[in-house]
């Protein structure tokens, strides 16, 4: 038997089980209605969750696909109960896994990942949790990381507060002619003072 000449292989995601014909599939080329009763059979087990699929499509119109894990991020906001990771990971953590919970993601993953070995896997698992602001108890120092986000946190505050001081002083720093006055911070004049001596 030949070969088949494949002439696309697309990446996309669906929800399980809920898959239809849309604009993501049409440009894939493929028998949509076809596509998704596959697909929603094969994943009908999979409750609410997000399958990303890999589908081959080749020149007679034909198609194939492989099933994948759901992303980890998806299985880590699930075991800490989020909805959404951290907008920024180094000053908002929003939540905590245990050692338990990552080795279980990281065995869930195991098939997708570039390795066979779970402790490997959860050390990638423990990188995207980290990159969503998720620390693991046992893994990471939880108390330190908190307290560093806290401080990262503070220090963005505290630049945002002194940027909005200045604008509003130099706004405020007209003569009465309509010309703008000179603004220097405290501790300027020392400092350039200190640097010319």
């Amino acid at each position: 038997m030949a070969k088949k000449e494949v002439v696309k292989i697309a990446k996309l995601q669906f929800i399980a089980g809920q898959a239809k014909p849309g604009p993501s599939l049409a440009g894939v080329g493929i028998n949509m209605p076809e596509f998704t009763r596959q697909f929603n059979e094969q994943t009908r087990d999979r409750g609410n969750e997000p399958v990303p699929v890999e589908i081959t499509a080749y020149k007679d119109k034909s198609f194939d696909f492989r099933l994948f894990t759901a992303p980890a991020s998806f299985k880590i906001l699930q075991a800490i109960k989020a909805k959404s990771g951290s907008a920024n990971s180094k000053t908002n953590i929003i939540g905590t896994l245990t050692l338990a919970q990552l080795e279980e993601i990281a065995k869930y993953k195991l098939p997708d990942l570039n390795t066979d070995d779970y402790k490997v896997a959860m050390h990638t698992i423990a990188g995207t949790a980290k990159n969503m602001g998720v620390l693991v108890e046992g893994w990471d120092d939880v108390k330190k990381a908190k307290e560093e986000a806290k401080a990262a946190k503070l220090a963005q505050l505290k630049a945002e507060a002194k940027e909005a001081a200045l604008k509003e002083a130099e706004k405020e720093l007209v003569d009465s002619k309509g010309k703008e006055v000179e603004v220097k911070l405290v501790g300027e004049e020392e400092q350039s003072e200190s640097e010319n001596n």
